[in-house]
């Protein structure tokens, strides 16, 4: 007999196989991650709106009557699951980490986790993300600061911070995240999990957010696996003709997805290293991602450096125009109202301004220049099937910090510009996987970005789960789980 207390330390695939045959129930697995968010979530603080375990149990409950009638939703048949605060979870309020947000429960559910309901998983709460999911560190003044889970005197990474110290921790099986500047793989990287930021369009964002120019961010999954990640993605992904640049091909199920079907002999990946020479890396990084270049060719690939021949001038100005836009555009009215201008957190109102200044010339040419990224990596995919670069240019760093200042002496002239390494994958739309790179010698974790070319998920999946199965660092849990056991 399975004791419950494991639970929380089993993959997703696995505890969905051993719901479905009710070798454990849909209670015992809540009871679990309940137990769990109860004892490590005050130090932590990586889930908030947490519902009344009554409730949520009592709904555990009606899983298991449903299994025990031959009724089985989907794969997240009784998974708990904590959203990211910037998404909808009916029921729940949307706080987006920011105090001028409503505090009214949600009526309806983004559609990303509509479906991941409708495949049987219990919204137990939200998961939290820095203001309006603005910095790649997970603090704001309604919640607090989300804890780096191996070590908590550092930052957890975001804007997906808090869902990626609840997977690492195992107060969930998987997480949905959403990235526009890396979310979905800086705070995996930093919490030694995986993060997928799949093709754009391949998980429609929200029916009533702007349709068309909203190109950078996107929704994806999170998980302790890429297999797991995978069957998240099958979960979350699919056309939807509310979203018209939402896409149409169809993945496997979750439960008839694989990814050991595949040989990565041969496989051609381009080391890109820091992507641009002058872009700085902190010390350790470089070589620290160096060294997990071997798994893959011990996997029978072959690695060889590729600079991408884009200007970085090109890249981030595109960056900078393209963001301050649809910044700008969203939270424009709550800086023109004297009343809320001033709750905003300085970087929402910069992002703000900024946006005041361009015209459409600049805006164009921010196109142009967003092309070029796009361009330079098609030319790098004549040449490899994949290309990879660290995933952060700084280690997990001081908490209290709002951002690093400096990146190897270098410094930060934006409270964004220490993230630049993951904007061109941004740009260019790719599907661009974070796993496991190891630790620095104080023990932090750091990750690498595998890409791939456009709706390539699948294939930058298989990938990614073969490295990830031979590198061996999954197995490596945080401090205060190995404490415990």
């Amino acid at each position: 007999m399975m004791n419950s207390h494991d639970l929380p330390g089993l993959d997703a695939t696995t505890l969905s196989r051993l719901i479905a045959a009710r070798e454990i129930s849909c209670r015992e697995l809540m009871a679990a991650s309940l137990a769990r968010i109860d004892a490590l979530n005050p130090r932590f603080n990586a889930i908030v709106s947490l519902r009344d375990p009554r409730q949520l149990l009592a709904e555990a409950d009606a899983r298991d009557a449903q299994l025990a009638r031959g009724e089985r939703m989907g794969w997240m048949h009784g998974f708990p699951l904590a959203v990211k605060d910037l998404s909808h979870a009916a029921g729940l309020p949307t706080s987006m980490g920011s105090p001028i947000a409503p505090r009214t429960p949600a009526r309806t559910d983004s559609l990303h986790v509509a479906r991941m309901r409708a495949a049987g998983a219990i919204v137990i709460g939200k998961t939290n993300t820095p203001e309006f999911g603005l910095g790649s560190h997970t603090y704001n003044t309604v919640f607090g600061t989300t804890l780096n889970a191996y070590d908590p005197a550092l930052s957890a990474g975001g804007s997906s911070g808090g869902a990626a110290v609840a997977l690492a921790l195992g107060m969930v099986p998987v997480a949905d995240g959403s990235d526009m500047g890396g979310s979905l793989r800086n705070p995996a990287a930093f919490n030694n999990v995986v993060g997928l930021r799949p093709s754009r369009g391949r998980v429609p964002g929200a029916p009533e957010d702007e349709l068309f120019l909203q190109q950078l961010g996107t929704e994806g999954p999170m998980a302790r696996t890429v297999e797991d990640a995978a069957r998240l993605l099958a979960v979350q992904a699919g056309f939807d003709a509310r979203l018209p640049l939402s896409l149409s091909d169809a993945l496997p199920s979750p439960d008839a997805l694989r990814l050991d079907d595949g040989d990565a002999r041969g496989l051609r990946i381009g080391w890109l290293g820091s992507v641009w020479p002058d872009l700085p890396l902190a010390p350790g990084i470089r070589e620290l991602c160096e060294r997990s270049l071997q798994t893959f060719r011990d996997l029978g690939c072959e690695v060889e450096p590729h600079q991408l021949d884009v200007p970085r001038a090109q890249n981030w100005t595109a960056w900078l125009r393209l963001r301050q836009l649809l910044v700008g555009g969203k939270l424009g009215a709550a800086h023109a109202d004297p009343a809320l201008r001033d709750k905003l957190k300085p970087e929402a109102r910069w992002e703000i301004e900024q946006s005041h200044e361009l015209d459409a010339a600049a805006l164009y040419q921010a196109s142009l220049y967003r092309s070029n990224v796009y361009r330079a990596f098609l030319r790098a995919f004549e040449r490899f099937d994949f290309v990879v670069a660290p995933t952060a240019q700084v280690f997990p760093f001081d908490a209290r910090l709002p951002w690093p200042t400096s990146v190897d002496g270098v410094e930060s002239d934006t409270y964004h510009h220490w993230m630049e390494i993951v904007t061109p994958f941004t740009l260019a739309g790719l599907p661009t996987l974070n796993v496991r790179a190891g630790f620095s010698g104080d023990g932090l974790p750091m990750g690498l970005q595998i890409a791939g070319p456009v709706h390539a998920d699948l294939a930058v999946l298989r990938l990614g789960h073969a490295y990830d199965l031979a590198c061996g660092w999954g197995e490596r849990r945080p401090p205060v789980l190995e404490q415990a056991a």
